[in-house]
């Protein structure tokens, strides 16, 4: 149930299904945006974002969609279903080329449909029989045989046609051939004007004559001209041999219209089968216009879309990050300005939201938003938040904004209002979602408020949701003392005097009257009798709980930046204990394996020496130093098993191991051997900042001046262009350029509204058109 009749023109959901209509390429598609309807079936709701947000990925991704000819000829199939009726020769061919399409996109989205089951499942359930899969190729071949590119019947399209055109064209020649000769005589004996030529009139070849010699040759004047100075002979010699080009002209008719029949007696039985073919088609339109809808928007499909537990009961909550106003997006886009995103949570026990705050400040944008997203979202459009944001499903929605006041039923603008407040208290339940604009207004305040209050009381015991503006600080008093009730706030800088359209919950906001007033150059002494009556105290009050929550966003968004950076130099420090660790796993490593090389080579080297004491001893040479030789190479080979040798060179982040020739006698000197060095201590601090200047180091090395983005997706896209011209402000990089390719475009505009988005970029423009054109996009930093 929706409440009031003029729900979409309030919303401005008007606007969309004119968009959606001007992005479809059919009639077909037209007719089916403008039957879309809200929805509180959660699987209709679940298919259609499903089916939208596929063909979002074919819009990103894929090539070569088929995307022209959409012709509807449902009208003339429908026609021919009374026998003797046939399908003129134009309409086939916009048969021909519309089939053609049906069965490229048949074709497409079967040959894809592990990637988009859904779209492939349109196929199966929106024509009627299989078998009509293949009447698109068997009757795309049939109109070729009888119409040509230029919509006109072949010449072979049946012997008899052939013989007859043959026939008149030999007929034609003679005429022109005998009218040709007449026009030269009469030329030369001076009959006719000096610019003379043959010419048509009632269907027949003509020779202008003047008046004065029309009877120099003998034939039926057809016209003359407005002075009456010349006529046109058709001459007696070839009037027989046109009269006969016409009768074959009427036979050719008939034959033509003989063909056509016969081709619409083939096509007559499969009337229900051609129409769900093309209704096949006009649903492909209608889904293809939402998803390019959505790239217009940045609409996306809701994580929780893909669940199979969809939401719609109770016990889930409304929590939307991100969102904007689709109309408004689009509106500031164009003025190349950026549209404040809303966050918005609604819990169990917080279903009711007062929002107060300055005029002009986006209480009545937010509403909208709100009311506009949600009757998006139940009907089957891709929402415009965050992915990660989660809907309720909603059997009522009911708003009241914007005046109502009548002239014809004697209504005023409270009137209406009360009226509204009587049907709401009527019909709202927990499965409703209550919008309501300046709640109370438009009477006295004490009595509006009273009234407000009551019945705000008694919507919250019908557990209904609602968003409800006001100004009327007694309702600003209702969160803790009714339960589901809570208060908001659009947040407004009082020091600059500027709102900063950001919605606050939790805390009510002031309405700044006087300050508004003050700034648009109201006299200051009625300011200050103002402000004596109000009293001080109320206005210091809401001032002081106004700046506190300002200076609280403030604070949270420093706490944010600096959480970014801890987790940055937390990320950087655990990289250099890595680092570290492999280093010291590296050195370990190089020493042992150097150690083990001392020992093979002194291994070799005492193989060596008892060879020589073999043949000392063969040489009867003297056993004292014998024993000498094995003592001194026994030490040699402890010290080298309890020290590293001395050929090790470690350096900081590269080690490796000198080559050591063995001495050609087995004797080492002790001076050769050395003990290995302590490294220096390096406090944390300095090991963390040195990292981090080292990191930005290989970070600027590794950059690259062009980022390619073609063939990712849209989130894909804007996750490496966030990282990319992070890095870029970072390093101080002045120029990138960002690779998107041209395609459907939608990419480039990824690109381009993300740039926008970033203050420190100076510009962003297509490359030039020898580089890439409108492929590439040039970033200057500021």
């Amino acid at each position: 149930m929706l409440y009031p009749t003029s729900f979409e023109n309030k919303l401005g959901f008007d606007q969309i299904r004119e968009l959606l209509k001007s992005k479809c390429l059919s009639t077909i598609g037209k007719d089916l945006v403008s039957s879309i309807a809200f929805s509180a079936d959660r699987d209709d709701i679940f298919l259609n974002l499903q089916l939208t947000g596929e063909m979002l990925n074919v819009l990103n991704i894929e090539e070569g969609f088929p995307s022209q000819d959409y012709y509807n000829l449902i009208p003339d199939i429908s026609r021919i279903t009374i026998p003797g009726t046939y399908l003129e020769e134009e309409i086939l061919s916009e048969l021909r080329l519309s089939l053609q399409t049906v069965a490229d996109l048949i074709s497409f989205f079967s040959s894809r449909q592990e990637s988009y089951p859904l779209l492939f499942a349109q196929i199966e359930s929106t024509i009627a029989d299989s078998s009509a899969l293949g009447l698109p190729a068997d009757f795309i071949h049939r109109i070729d045989r009888i119409v040509d590119e230029r919509s006109q019947v072949r010449d072979n399209a049946s012997p008899e046609l052939l013989k007859l055109r043959k026939e008149k064209a030999f007929k034609i020649a003679s005429v022109e051939s005998k009218i040709h000769h007449d026009l030269k005589v009469a030329r030369q004996s001076g009959w006719t004007p000096d610019d003379a030529e043959v010419t048509i009139r009632n269907g027949r070849l003509v020779i202008p004559m003047l008046s004065a010699h029309k009877r120099k040759i003998s034939g039926y004047v057809h016209d003359e001209s407005a002075t009456g100075q010349t006529v046109y002979i058709e001459p007696a010699e070839i009037f027989e041999t046109n009269n006969e080009i016409r009768e074959i002209e009427y036979a050719e008719k008939r034959e033509i219209v003989k063909i056509l029949i016969a081709f619409t007696d083939q096509l007559r039985p499969e009337t229900h089968n051609l129409i769900s073919l093309y209704h096949f088609m006009g649903v492909i339109d209608f889904i293809r216009a939402k998803a390019l809808f959505a790239v217009d928007v940045s609409g996306i499909l809701p994580k929780q879309a893909g669940r199979t537990s969809f939401p719609g009961g109770r016990k889930h909550a409304f929590k939307w990050y991100q969102a904007i106003h689709p109309n408004l997006y689009l509106h500031f886009k164009n003025i190349k300005k950026t549209v404040v995103p809303l966050d918005l949570e609604l819990e169990a026990d917080e279903r009711i939201l007062i929002i107060s705050g300055p005029n002009a400040g986006g209480k009545s944008v937010c509403l909208k938003t709100v009311g506009l997203i949600q009757y998006m979202f139940q009907c089957g459009l891709l929402p415009t938040v965050r992915e990660d944001s989660e809907f309720l499903i909603f059997k009522k929605i009911f708003i009241d904004i914007g005046d109502e006041q009548s002239i014809d039923n004697d209504l005023s603008t409270y009137t209406s209002k009360l009226l509204n407040l009587k049907f709401f208290l009527e019909h709202v339940d927990e499965d409703s979602l209550l919008l309501i604009d300046e709640f109370g207004s438009g009477t006295d305040p004490s009595q509006g408020g009273a009234m407000a209050e009551a019945c705000l009381e008694e919507m919250a015991l019908k557990n209904t949701y609602g968003i409800i503006t006001t100004h009327y600080s007694n309702l600003k008093l209702l969160s803790g003392k009714i339960r589901g009730i809570v208060n908001g706030a659009m947040l407004y800088d009082s020091k600059k005097l500027k709102p900063l359209y950001r919605l606050k919950k939790g805390k009510p906001g002031n309405s700044f009257a006087f300050e508004i007033a003050a700034q648009i150059g109201f006299p200051s002494a009625v300011l200050d009798k103002a402000r004596n009556i109000t009293g001080h105290s109320q206005l210091n009050f809401e001032k002081q709980i106004q700046d506190l929550e300002t200076e609280k966003e403030e604070m949270s968004k420093k706490t944010t930046e600096l959480g970014v950076a801890d987790d940055f130099l937390a990320e950087l420090i655990t990289k250099y204990e890595k680092l570290s660790g492999d280093l010291e796993k590296s050195k370990k490593e190089v020493i042992e394996n150097a150690r083990n090389e001392a020992l093979r080579i002194i291994s070799e080297a005492n193989k060596t020496v008892e060879k020589t004491i073999k043949e000392i001893k063969e040489a009867q040479a003297e056993k004292e130093k014998t024993r000498t030789a094995r003592a001194d190479l026994k030490e040699f080979k402890e010290k080298l098993e309890n020290n590293p040798p001395p050929a090790v060179n470690i350096e900081a982040g590269n080690l490796k191991a000198s080559e050591t020739k063995p001495d050609r006698k087995a004797k080492t000197p002790r001076t050769v051997l050395l003990k290995p060095q302590a490294t220096g201590y390096e406090s944390p601090k300095h090991i963390q900042y040195q990292s981090y200047l080292d990191d930005l180091h290989m970070k600027l090395i590794e950059f690259q001046s062009t980022l390619d983005l073609r063939g990712k997706r849209v989130d894909e896209t804007i996750s490496l262009l966030q990282k990319y011209i992070d890095d870029a402000i970072m390093l101080s990089i002045p120029e990138v350029r960002i690779l998107h390719g041209k395609g459907n475009g939608v990419l480039r505009q990824v690109t381009r509204d993300y740039l926008r988005s970033v203050k420190e970029i100076k510009s962003a423009k297509d490359e030039l058109l020898e580089r890439g054109g409108s492929g590439i996009t040039v970033v200057l930093f500021k």
